[in-house]
């Protein structure tokens, strides 16, 4: 019995290119290798030319006092910090505008695309024209528009002031004044820890419970009550802060004690005011269509079957249309979150100082040292598209549907 050429003579280097079982491999490693060869010459290329100007790698300067004021910190800030502390207050300002956005994003996109599909012909054209307009309009105009139309709004304090003021507090907590935002802050106080444990206990509860209504529908025919779904999320989080004689307070703008500013509460200065405002509606024309799409995709045919049970027009769309519809919006919809994530980088056009603005802005400027901050830049929305990604990727595969 004859054997093959491979096993006869060992593995030729013309096989490799020849023999269809290892071209594709071949050409594979090649191309890798030509992947390294050209990163190392890069590489070799930047430390030359560091070292003939007389620059070194590092990131030694991150230590150094930054020098300069944040106009909004969520942590203590000042000038004499370090540009690392500083660049810290700017991942928690980007983090933060970008949690918020995705939620407002996500409530005007729901709202739109199920209203963009209403019956009601002034109504569907009012938000068809809201989308086509922000749609088709790069993102950086809309929030020069919007910061601009943010930037003159506003009463002056004063108005609001004593008992006599011109203006009142909107709901008793909110005023929307020259210098920003007035709202009722959140006081932290002894267990205060304990109290959002109990809080989140209490969110995990209400999640449990909202996925065992449908799976006992499907299971049993037997629709469970919805109410039980609040007081499981309110509940622990209310009785741990009652007994331990509240932990956790609210503070209120305080219009009387001072004659010249509203004391108390949380100011958000106009900067964030319209980003937040300027993403949110922007992204939020995005997922709008998305959620038309998903809606329509599912059968007609599953929406009359629901009302020929007797089943309400809002419970058909909680229990049948949109737990269909979710795997034709969710995967569109991660892309708008990261999209306007990376999107907030565009803060400095209305003067919020996020990580950009911090760390590849006034430090970038002051020390010189572009490669590294923009390196530390590019980390950092690597990181946090992936966290994002991962999350809802993890969420997509939860609510999508799964064969019998």
């Amino acid at each position: 019995m004859s054997l093959s050429s491979e096993h006869q003579g060992g593995l030729r280097p013309s096989t490799l290119l020849n023999d269809t079982r290892y071209r594709g491999l071949t050409f594979q490693f090649l191309a890798l290798l030509a992947i390294i060869a050209l990163m190392a010459w890069l590489g070799a290329n930047l430390v030359g030319n560091l070292a003939a100007a007389g620059l070194n790698f590092g990131y030694g300067f991150l230590d150094e006092p930054a020098g300069y004021d944040i106009n909004q910190a969520l942590i203590s800030y000042t000038s004499r910090d370090t540009h690392l502390r500083a660049a810290f207050v700017g991942v928690l300002n980007t983090l933060l505008v970008a949690v918020l956005g995705c939620i407002a994003a996500t409530i005007i996109g729901v709202v739109a695309g199920i209203l963009r599909l209403s019956k009601n012909w002034l109504v569907a054209r009012l938000m068809s024209a809201y989308v086509e307009a922000f749609r088709n309009v790069p993102v950086l105009i809309w929030i020069l528009i919007i910061g601009a139309v943010v930037t003159v709004s506003g009463a002056n304090p004063r108005e609001f002031l004593g008992e006599e003021a011109a203006r009142g507090l909107l709901f008793g907590g909110f005023a929307f004044t020259n210098r920003g935002l007035y709202i009722p802050a959140l006081s932290l106080g002894p267990g205060a820890g304990i109290v959002i444990a109990a809080a989140l206990a209490g969110l995990v509860g209400a999640i449990l419970w909202r996925r065992a209504v449908p799976r006992t529908l499907h299971a049993t025919g037997r629709l469970l009550p919805s109410w039980p779904l609040w007081v499981i999320l309110i509940a622990p989080g209310l009785l741990a802060n009652l007994i331990l004689s509240d932990a956790l307070t609210l503070s209120m703008p305080d219009t009387m004690s001072n004659r010249f500013n509203i004391q108390g509460g949380l100011l958000i200065g106009k900067p964030l005011v319209a980003l937040w405002l300027a993403l949110s509606v922007y992204t939020g024309a995005f997922i709008a269509e998305n959620v038309r799409a998903g809606i329509l995709s599912v059968s007609q045919g599953q929406t009359e079957a629901a009302a020929a049970l007797g089943l309400r027009p809002r419970r058909i769309m909680n229990l049948v249309i949109l737990p269909q519809a979710l795997r034709v919006i969710v995967p569109p919809v991660i892309s708008q979150y990261l999209n306007l994530t990376k999107n907030s980088s565009l803060a400095i056009a209305v003067g919020y100082a996020d990580l950009t603005a911090t760390l590849g802005g006034i430090t970038l400027n002051q020390t010189g040292r572009a490669i590294e901050c923009v390196l530390l830049l590019m980390l950092f929305y690597l990181v946090i598209s992936l966290a994002i990604s991962g999350v809802m990727n993890f969420y997509n595969a939860s609510v999508a549907l799964k064969e019998r």
